[in-house]
């Protein structure tokens, strides 16, 4: 692929990002539009334990990326709110415009704020499933390749062992950086641009933790103290990243267009449904931010037109919503919000629009 087709196909998905910068873009996009309430929303909702934000927007309008659009800033409280269980969410008008307060389950009314704060993740209403993404908020790191240059990796573990887990000792050399706690990783999938082969990065997964015990010339004694899977001879150590990881997010749409497609799915499952995660070639250069939802398009077929005989493209088809929890600089992580079918790799996306309507409750 030449260097002008690679750069043109580039510029093709960062052009959003430029006519923002240029404030050609109309103000608040898609965000302001007015947000389209269900028919069938209810008046007030009680919220229980194990709903998640996603749901709870689902439940009152027909488009739960436009949550921040229902909140309203209240000058009178510094600190925003969390939604908890218990929590009597209602519909109100304003102006005539829809909008949502909440009844603390001890009594009072407090209209939300857009913002949020660090609480206790147990307590609050988490803006997704955690239990679905919590490997990728923790664990999994995508990286540049240069990192692994010269980084000390794993030679032995206890009497030879081929494998080893918590409480195992393992020898390691290479370049060891300051440091008492490390983590442990095997290089994972390499991420690829398929439109203009540019390496977006690698993933890491996260086989465990270690603490260094001591050196002996050229190879360092570590303790294994804690393993998600067996740790093997070869397997790199690196620094504990301090990552700045959090779950105080809304659903929200990107606030101007951008455009991309599913690069690979953690696992390797064949066909992409509900609650699955999935990777994008997309990440903060383009504008992403946690919380961000993206619609789904899949390529319609290509059929033969029965009196001419040419091929003939069909239309794309809406196909799902995605919500994207984790942000790097080239890549992210994104969930199956809700999907009117499967989902495959390369199937496109892109920000919504109020247009974006699917079949069927995005709460279900």
């Amino acid at each position: 692929m030449t260097q002008t087709t690679t750069s043109a196909a580039r510029w093709r998905r960062r052009v959003g990002l430029a006519l923002l910068a240029g404030g050609l873009l109309l103000a608040g996009w898609v965000q302001a539009a007015t947000p389209s309430v269900r028919e069938d929303a209810p008046a007030r909702y009680t919220v229980t334990r194990g709903d998640t934000l996603w749901d709870i927007a689902g439940r009152f309008l027909d488009h739960p990326w436009q949550w921040p659009s229902v909140w309203r800033g209240n000058p009178q409280i510094d600190d925003p709110h969390w939604i908890y269980p218990g929590d009597v969410v209602y519909l109100y008008r304003e102006n005539g415009e829809p909008r949502l307060g909440v009844e603390r389950g001890q009594g009072g009314v407090v209209h939300l704020s857009p913002k949020v704060r660090e609480v206790p993740r147990r307590q609050a209403v988490p803006p997704l499933p955690l239990g679905k993404v919590q490997r990728f908020l923790e664990a999994n790191r995508v990286v540049d390749p240069r990192v692994l240059e010269g980084a000390p990796y794993v030679i032995a573990g206890d009497d030879r062992r081929i494998i080893s887990g918590a409480g195992d000792r393992l020898y390691v050399r290479g370049d060891l950086p300051s440091g008492e706690r490390f983590g442990i990783y095997r290089p994972g999938e390499r991420y690829v641009d398929p439109d203009t082969g540019e390496f977006l990065g690698l993933e890491l997964e996260t086989l465990g933790e270690a603490r260094l015990l001591n050196r002996q010339g050229d190879v360092a004694r570590f303790r294994v103290t804690s393993s998600r899977q067996e740790i093997r001879a070869g397997d790199t150590l690196l620094p504990m990243e301090s990552l700045p990881v959090t779950t105080a997010f809304q659903p929200h749409a990107p606030g101007h267009p951008v455009e991309g497609q599913i690069l690979s799915v953690p696992g390797g499952v064949q066909f992409i449904g509900r609650l699955d995660v999935v990777a994008l070639d997309l990440g903060r250069r383009e504008g992403l931010s946690q919380g961000a939802v993206l619609a789904v398009t899949q390529q319609g077929e290509t059929v033969t037109d029965p009196q001419t005989g040419e091929s003939v493209q069909l239309p794309g088809e809406d196909a799902g919503w995605l919500m994207v929890f984790r942000v790097y600089d080239r890549v992210s992580y994104a969930l199956v919000m809700h999907a009117t079918r499967s989902l495959a790799v390369g199937d496109r996306v892109h920000a919504p629009s109020p247009d974006d309507l699917l079949a069927g409750s995005p709460a279900s």
